[in-house]
């Protein structure tokens, strides 16, 4: 929350003003959102409060319920200091940054509101000196997008003295078919450089760190493969329930929420080859081979390595938590999956016979996304006979939530007589390294759209090889019934889970 303090000069960092931000305005649909509230428009003012945004730089926020621009500002203030983090609040900053926002209301199925928001765009590029570049961002129901799209195209709002962008929120289709579909009626508007297809996984600072520590250091690279790592697992794990979306999330489900996009991409991060250069076309090729080259399973390999799971009533801490079936707007006998584990095969010399164990769902013990990479033992122990913690195996664990940072384990002796081994951490925390707040996801994400950087942004290739991957198994769960629920709120999961590792001598790591 933002806290108001006295003004102190945050702009001291030199490397803010590499990037320069052109002037533009951003047009957001879904103005009056959550999504607008809780992280766009606290990013957007984060930018601002950095200087990173230019003198001219502005938002039309535009939605169903008639505002004022006035009362439109005082919203977005009242967003910005309830859900900024790490931010302090400035009021000079934010009275400049707030003569830039600008509200229309109106339908978004219907042609009136297009062409009032083309006599807007003209006004602000008129009066701010924008140059006519416009960002659109589509955060509404993604039942809306394509109306949006043609409703942009038929009033020319795509064309302009300079250069429109649009960003879409997930998910991009519920299937294969519908993502290309998706993709045409946006691609009948705007061409696929112009389309920014947004992750904000990708925003993370630590998943972007992933790349630097692989391919910015000598050390680490050529024991990335097949000859030292023994296997990966990546989790995403949510103490939370659904938060009053039942209705929402009974029709998704972990595997296509979380899986689908965030952790596949998660995973071609991690295991893609280097590319030849840091230019967007580059790192995307790399992470749509990743994708293609994940092996596709068979309906028997699916039963095998891929468990769902659904969560029921438990009692934690001395309350009583509601299943997925009793929350509100959920029917009292859905199948749907709030746990998703799946084995995946990459079939690439690289990763060719290593398993990596995807895991994501909700109402388990505690927050955490990371990834684990679990190296093989040393090929003979020689000092004890007996096991246990001198046979512990070298892990690396990259943490991408909530405490960003590296970890490594190795083995090391105990202070004192004899050769005795004992697991140990060599730990990187961005907050104690760095000693500065690393930007949220968003504000990284919305300042590549603006300087046309779309490293971090899925391409439709990219969503197309995602939808191969996990079409089959959403094919397969919907054909058999399944006995839900079968993991208690508070637990990590169905027992299943853990058998799958099992079969092949692995265990789940207990974050």
């Amino acid at each position: 929350m933002l806290v108001s303090m006295p003004a102190e000069n945050p702009f001291q960092d030199p490397l803010r003003f590499e990037r320069r931000v052109p002037e533009c305005t951003i047009v957001i649909f879904g103005a009056n959102g959550d999504l607008t509230k809780r992280k766009l428009m606290p990013a957007l003012y984060r930018l601002a409060y950095d200087r990173r945004l230019p003198s001219g730089f502005a938002v039309i926020g535009i939605s169903r319920t008639p505002l004022s621009d006035d009362r439109f500002r005082q919203n977005m203030l009242e967003a910005v200091k309830q859900f900024s983090e790490n931010t302090r609040f400035d009021e000079d900053v934010w009275n400049t940054f707030a003569a830039g926002l600008f509200y229309l209301a109106g339908d978004i199925g219907g042609p009136d509101l297009y062409q009032r928001l083309a006599a807007k765009l003209e006004e602000i590029e008129s009066a701010r000196k924008t140059g006519g570049n416009v960002l659109f961002y589509l955060s509404i129901q993604p039942g809306q997008y394509a109306t949006t799209a043609a409703g942009i195209g038929a009033a020319g709002l795509n064309r302009g003295n300079g250069w429109r962008r649009i960003i879409v929120e997930k998910p991009f289709g519920h299937d294969g078919a519908s993502a290309r579909e998706l993709s045409d009626r946006l691609h009948e508007v705007f061409p696929e450089s112009e389309v920014y297809r947004i992750d904000h996984y990708l925003g993370k600072e630590t998943v972007q760190n992933i790349l630097a520590f692989r391919f910015g250091n000598g050390i680490f690279e050529p024991l990335w493969n097949r000859r030292y790592v023994n296997h990966v697992q990546i989790t995403a794990a949510e103490s939370i329930g659904v938060e009053g979306r039942g209705e929402f999330y009974q029709s998704v489900g972990a595997l296509a929420d979380m899986i689908q996009n965030h952790l596949l991409q998660v995973m071609a991060t991690i295991a893609m080859e280097p590319s030849a250069s840091f230019h967007a076309d580059a790192v995307r090729d790399e992470r749509a081979k990743l994708l293609r080259s994940i092996k596709p399973m068979t309906t028997d390999e699916i039963r095998l390595n891929a468990v769902p799971g659904q969560y029921g009533p438990a009692r934690i801490g001395g309350q009583d938590v509601k299943g997925f079936r009793q929350e509100d707007r959920v029917s009292p006998a859905a199948q749907t999956d709030t746990y998703a584990a799946i084995t995946f095969f990459i079939e690439n010399w690289r990763w060719a016979g290593i398993p990596f164990y995807v895991r994501t769902g909700k109402r388990l013990p505690k927050r955490i996304t990371e990834i684990a990479i679990q190296f093989n033992r040393a090929p003979l122990t020689i000092f004890n006979d007996g096991g246990g913690e001198e046979c512990v195996p070298n892990l690396l664990i990259v943490r991408i939530q909530p405490d960003e940072g590296i970890s490594l384990k190795f083995l090391s002796k105990r202070p004192g007589s004899g050769m005795k081994l004992r697991p140990v951490s060599m730990d990187f925390s961005y907050g104690s390294s760095f000693g500065e707040r690393s930007p949220s996801a968003y504000e990284t994400l919305l300042l590549d759209a603006m300087t046309g950087d779309a490293t971090l942004y899925t391409r439709q290739d990219m969503v197309e090889a995602s939808w191969a991957v996990v079409e089959p198994i959403q094919k397969v769960w919907r054909e058999v019934k399944f006995d839900f629920p079968n993991y208690p709120a508070g637990t990590w999961g169905p027992p299943a889970a853990d058998a799958m590792l099992a079969r092949r001598g692995h265990a789940w790591r207990i974050p």
